[in-house]
C-alpha cells in the first residue's frame, strides 16, 4: 500500500464483497413464512432452497480456488461478482420456487465460489503479515458475521413493509459498486507458473461434497435409517445413510486422486499435504463447527420468533439485532488484543460461550417471549461468534505460504459452507424429527382424543410433520372435518410439540459447540502479537 490514506480501501472493497454473499442466507432465514406465502410452498422447501445455495458453494469452492490460481484472483474474483449480480437479478424476478433455486442457489452459489477463495488470498496480498493482515483478516470475519446477523434486521424490513425482492435488486447496485472499487486492490499473483484446472479432481469434490449434504438435506423427508416414505427405500431402509455413505466414498477416491497426482509432479485441485498442517487443519474444523452451530440457530430461531410467536420479519430481525452489534465489536476489538490472548485461547472462550449461550436461549423458548432474557442470550451468542470470527481466518491464512492462499481459502470456505450447509439441513432434521416425535407422545396419550381420531394423527405424523403456525394447522383439521373439542386438543399437543422440537435442535447446536473444544488443540497456542508470527511449514 502507498499512502496511509488509501490503504484500507481495498479493504473496503473486499469486506463489501464478504458481507454480500453472506447477507443472502441471513435474508431468507428471516423471511421463511414470507417466502412460503409468495410461492404457496412449505418450509421444508425453502429449507432446501437455503441449503442449496450453501451446498453449491461448499462443492465448487475447491475448483473456484483453482480457477483463481489458474487465471489470476483478481480477475476471478472480478467474474464471480458479475454471475453472482445475474444471479441476484434472476432471484429478484423469481416468479416461481424453481427460477427462485436457480437464480440465488445455483447461480449466486457459483458466484460465490469463485469469489470467496480469491477474496481470502487479497486480503492476505495487499496487506503485511503482521498485525495489519490478522486486523484485516477479522474486519473480514466481523463483516461475515454481519451479514449474516444484520441480515434479518435489513431482510425483515423490507420483507415486512416492501417486499424481499428489493434485497436482491440492491445486491445488484452493490455489486456494480464492488466492481467499481477494484481498482483500488492489487492482485496477488503465484510466485511460479499458473497451475491447470485438474477436472477429474473438480468433478470428484463437486459430487462427494453434494451427495454428503444431500443426504443430511433428506432426512427430514426421507428419515435417517426407518424409511418416512416407503416407495422410497434401499434395501428396506432410508436412502439417507447411503447417500451420506456414498459422498464419502467419493471424497476418499478425491483423497487417493489428489495424492496421486501431486505424487506424479501434476497440478492438483489442492495439495494434500496442506491438511497435513496441524494449524490450518484445526482452523477448518474449527471453521466448519462454527458454521454448522451459526446457521443452524439461523434456522430455528426465526421458526420460533415467526412461526410460533407469530412475529413479523422486522420484528424478527430487530429481536436478532445484539448478535450483529456484539459480534462486529468483539470481531474488531479481539485482533488488537493479541498479546492478552493467544489464538487457541480465544477460539476456546468462544466456543464456551457458545454453549452458554445457547443454554440461555433455550431457557427463552416458551409460549410468551422475554425479550430482556432472549436480548442478553443473543448479545452473548454474538460475543463467542465474534471471538471465533475474529481468529479463524487469520489462522488459516498464515498457516501457508503466499503461493498456498487460494488453496488455503478453498479449504476454509468449504469448511465454511459446508458447516452452513449441514447446519440448516441437520438442525432442520433434528428439528422436524423431535416435532414428529413430541406430537405422536402427546397425542397418543391424552384420554380426551378418541382412538380413532389419534390413530389417524398418528398415522399422519408418521409420514412426517411440517413446522407451520398453529392457526394454519386448526385451518387443516377443521377442513378435514375434526371437531372443534378434538381440535383443540391436538392443537394443544401439536404447539407444545413445536417448543420441544426447538429446544432438541438449540440442544444439538449446544453439544456440538462444546465438542468443538477437541478440534483445537492444534491452534497457536503462544501470546506473541501477530507481526511476530510466519507461516508454518508445509
Amino acid at each position: 500500500m502507498t499512502g496511509s490514506g488509501t490503504r484500507w480501501l481495498p479493504l473496503l472493497t473486499l469486506g463489501a464483497a464478504q458481507f454480500l454473499v453472506v447477507l443472502d442466507t441471513s435474508v431468507m432465514n428471516v423471511s421463511i413464512s414470507q417466502l412460503v406465502a409468495d410461492f404457496d410452498t412449505d418450509v421444508t422447501t425453502i429449507q432446501r432452497v437455503i441449503t442449496v445455495y450453501t451446498m453449491v458453494m461448499a462443492a465448487f469452492l475447491l475448483t473456484g480456488g483453482k480457477i483463481g490460481d489458474a487465471v489470476g484472483r483478481r480477475r476471478t474474483f472480478a467474474i464471480g461478482l458479475v454471475v453472482y449480480g445475474v444471479g441476484s437479478l434472476m432471484t429478484a424476478l423469481a416468479p416461481t420456487v424453481a427460477v427462485l433455486t436457480l437464480g440465488w442457489s445455483v447461480i449466486e452459489g457459483l458466484g460465490g465460489a469463485l469469489v470467496l477463495p480469491a477474496l481470502a488470498a487479497l486480503v492476505g496480498g495487499n496487506y503485511a503479515a503482521g498485525r495489519e493482515r490478522a486486523l484485516a483478516y477479522g474486519v473480514v470475519g466481523a463483516l461475515a458475521g454481519a451479514g449474516i446477523a444484520v441480515g434479518p434486521l435489513l431482510g425483515g424490513w423490507v420483507t415486512t413493509y416492501l417486499t424481499w425482492r428489493l434485497v436482491f435488486a440492491g445486491e445488484v447496485v452493490l455489486v456494480l459498486l464492488i466492481l467499481a472499487g477494484l481498482r483500488s486492490v492489487h492482485d496477488a499473483p503465484l510466485d511460479g507458473p499458473r497451475p491447470r484446472l485438474d477436472p477429474v479432481g473438480a468433478a470428484l469434490s463437486v459430487l462427494g461434497i453434494a451427495l454428503v449434504v444431500l443426504g443430511v438435506l433428506q432426512s427430514t423427508t426421507w428419515g435417517w435409517l426407518r424409511p418416512r416414505d416407503p416407495e422410497v427405500t434401499v434395501l428396506g431402509f432410508a436412502p439417507t445413510f447411503f447417500v451420506v455413505a456414498a459422498g464419502l466414498v467419493v471424497l476418499a477416491l478425491l483423497r487417493a486422486w489428489v495424492r496421486r497426482r501431486e505424487e506424479a509432479g501434476q497440478d492438483p485441485l489442492i495439495r494434500w499435504s496442506l491438511t497435513a498442517v496441524p494449524p490450518l487443519r484445526s482452523a477448518l474444523w474449527c471453521l466448519l463447527a462454527q458454521n454448522l452451530v451459526l446457521l443452524g440457530l439461523f434456522f430455528a430461531i426465526p421458526l420460533y420468533l415467526q412461526v410460533v410467536l407469530g412475529l413479523d420479519a422486522f420484528q424478527t430481525g430487530l429481536r436478532l439485532l445484539p448478535i450483529s452489534a456484539t459480534m462486529l465489536v468483539t470481531a474488531l476489538v479481539v485482533p488488537r488484543l493479541a498479546g492478552l490472548l493467544a489464538p487457541r485461547q480465544a477460539v476456546r472462550l468462544g466456543f464456551g460461550i457458545l454453549v452458554v449461550a445457547i443454554l440461555w436461549l433455550l431457557a427463552t423458548v416458551e409460549p410468551e417471549l422475554d425479550d430482556a432474557a432472549f436480548a442478553g442470550a443473543t448479545a452473548l451468542l454474538g460475543i463467542g461468534m465474534g471471538l471465533l470470527a475474529a481468529q479463524l481466518g487469520n489462522i488459516a491464512q498464515s498457516s501457508v505460504g503466499e503461493d498456498d492462499r487460494g488453496a488455503a481459502g478453498g479449504l476454509q470456505y468449504t469448511a465454511q459452507n459446508l458447516g452452513s450447509s449441514l447446519g440448516t439441513a441437520f438442525v432442520g432434521s433434528v428439528l422436524i424429527a423431535a416435532l414428529g416425535g413430541a406430537a405422536a407422545r402427546g397425542i397418543g396419550g391424552d384420554p380426551r382424543l378418541t382412538a380413532d381420531l389419534a390413530g389417524q394423527v398418528g398415522v399422519a405424523i408418521s409420514r412426517g410433520l411440517d413446522f407451520v403456525p398453529v392457526g394454519q394447522a386448526g385451518s387443516a383439521l377443521a377442513a378435514a372435518g375434526v371437531p372443534p373439542d378434538q381440535a383443540a386438543v391436538v392443537l394443544e399437543a401439536y404447539a407444545e410439540a413445536q417448543l420441544q422440537a426447538l429446544r432438541a435442535g438449540l440442544l444439538a447446536a449446544a453439544a456440538i459447540a462444546l465438542a468443538s473444544v477437541l478440534v483445537t488443540g492444534a491452534l497457536p497456542a503462544t501470546r506473541a502479537r501477530e507481526e511476530q508470527a510466519g507461516p508454518a511449514p508445509v
